[in-house]
Formats: C-alpha cells, sequence, structure tokens
C-alpha cells in the first residue's frame, strides 16, 4: 500500500509547501485535480505540465494520475442522448489522457458526478449505454499511452448514476478493456448498504485505486467510520496500489487533515499486517 493525497487539498495555500509537508509525514503520491492547473486542460501549457512535474519529483513524490477529471469544465457530459456532446466529451478524456502523460500519472479517476448525472424519464440503462459509448471512442488512447481509467461508484447524494459497485462492474463489463477498471471510495460506499470491507472484497479483482476519507466529508479516522476492517480487507486482498486521501471539508486545515488521516492509515495497516511503501 502506497500513500498518497489530492493535491486540491492545498488550494488557496502552497501547494509546494503542502507537499513538503505530506512527504515529511509519509505521502509518496499525488493525484491531480486537473483544474488545480487550469479549467480548461486543452490550455494548460506543456510549460505548465513541466514546471509542477518537476516540482513534486524534487520533493520526492510522484504524480499518480488525474480526478474530477470534467470538473468545473463546460459542455462535456457522459450520459448524454446528443451524440455530438458525447463525442466532444470524448475528444476531451484524450486530452486528459495527454495531460496525465505528461505528469508522469497512469491512473485517471472518473467521478464528476454532475457531467454524468442523467434527468428521467431517461433510464439508468440508456445512461450507461451512452456512458459506454463515450468510453470506448478513448479507449485506444488509454491502451497507447499506458493510461488505466477508474471508474468511480458515488453516492445518492452526490447524483444517480453509478451509486453501486455492482453498477460500474457492469459498466466495466460492457467496455471490456484491460484499461478501465474500478476506483473505490469510503464516503461513497458507506451508502451503499453492505459492509464497505464486503464491497471490497467482492470487488478485488477489478479495484486499482482507492480513497480514503469519511462520509462527514473529512479524512480518514475524522469520522465515525471505523478504517481497520477497511484496510484488513484491502490487506487481504493483497490490494498494492495507491491509497489516496480526498476530502471535502479543509477547515480543519491542511496539517491536521494530514497528520490525522495518516495516522489512522498506517495505525490501521499496522494492525492488518501490513507495510506502507
Amino acid at each position: 500500500m502506497k500513500y498518497a493525497i489530492c493535491n486540491e487539498t492545498f488550494e488557496g495555500t502552497s501547494h509546494r509547501e503542502g507537499l513538503e509537508l505530506a512527504r515529511e509525514l509519509g505521502y509518496s503520491g499525488v493525484e491531480v485535480a486537473p483544474f488545480t492547473l487550469g479549467l480548461d486542460a486543452r490550455e494548460i501549457s506543456k510549460q505548465t505540465r513541466r514546471d509542477y512535474r518537476s516540482m513534486v519529483e524534487d520533493i520526492g513524490m510522484t504524480i499518480i494520475g488525474l480526478h474530477w477529471l470534467l470538473a468545473k469544465t463546460h459542455g462535456f457530459h457522459l450520459t448524454t442522448q446528443d451524440a455530438s456532446v458525447r463525442a466532444k466529451t470524448a475528444d476531451y478524456f484524450k486530452c486528459l489522457i495527454e495531460l496525465c502523460s505528461d505528469l508522469g500519472g497512469d491512473v485517471m479517476v472518473l467521478g464528476s458526478p454532475l457531467q454524468r448525472n442523467f434527468v428521467p424519464p431517461m433510464t439508468h440503462e440508456q445512461a450507461m449505454a451512452n456512458a459506454v459509448d463515450v468510453i470506448q471512442q478513448f479507449v485506444p488512447e488509454l491502451q497507447k499511452s499506458n493510461v488505466r481509467l477508474a471508474i468511480e461508484p458515488l453516492g445518492p447524494q452526490e447524483g444517480n448514476f453509478l451509486n453501486h459497485a455492482s453498477q460500474a462492474r457492469a459498466m466495466i463489463q460492457a467496455i471490456d478493456s484491460p484499461n478501465v477498471r474500478l476506483h473505490l471510495d469510503v464516503k461513497a460506499m458507506s451508502s451503499e448498504g453492505p459492509a464497505i470491507e464486503l464491497i471490497v472484497r467482492e470487488n478485488a479483482d477489478l479495484v486499482i485505486h482507492f480513497h480514503a476519507n469519511d462520509p462527514n466529508k473529512l479524512g480518514p479516522g475524522m469520522g465515525q467510520v471505523d478504517q481497520a476492517p477497511i484496510f484488513k480487507a484491502l490487506s487481504d486482498i493483497r490490494y498494492s496500489g495507491w491509497i489516496s486521501v480526498e476530502v471535502f471539508d479543509y477547515s480543519p486545515g491542511v496539517e491536521t487533515i494530514l497528520r490525522a488521516s495518516m495516522d489512522t492509515m498506517v495505525r490501521c495497516q499496522q494492525a492488518a499486517g501490513g507495510q506502507n511503501g
């Protein structure tokens, strides 16, 4: 298990100082929200990409990839009936793949609820067919760049598309590419019903990326969810990917979030018999 931090955690502060503290505390990976570099990925210059990657690597960390792929964008949608919008969205994903590669990353987490929710009378099945159509249009670029897309189920508080890991599995199977796999998130899984650790175990064959957090929008160990059984499940399935801390409430401050999250993850992983990387 390797620990990462999502870089939007540092918005409004110094990214370098935040990342230096993260490295000191044991985080070795950085997950990038594209909007932290520019609101349109197509307009993020090669120099900006090189500079950010260089800063992260100088600190001794690795950029693992992207998330919040369509956040703060306009005109893109995954499940729309409008084929021209779907084609434009697929083209934008191709630009995101290039950005991910330029930064040295190899995974892209597909959440972005506002750009994937559907409006009745469209059914979930119709929405899924449209989303599959979009993703299949850029699968060749994923394969060419050796980048993997991680489909993220989100809870109903975020929207109505892919609320369960089982639905994400069905979409992954429909796309049928080794470059399209599953992302799991503690906050999202907390709304599914079954125990979170059970969902982790049931999806051991597909999960390639993981977000550690709590339904209260803070980091692991900063809320009511018992993280120990979750880390035990990750250890038992021999999960070897990144565990990224993703929070949505920054009010405790960067240092508190980083320390409390890391303390919890290390404690739970040690209890599970694992070693952090």
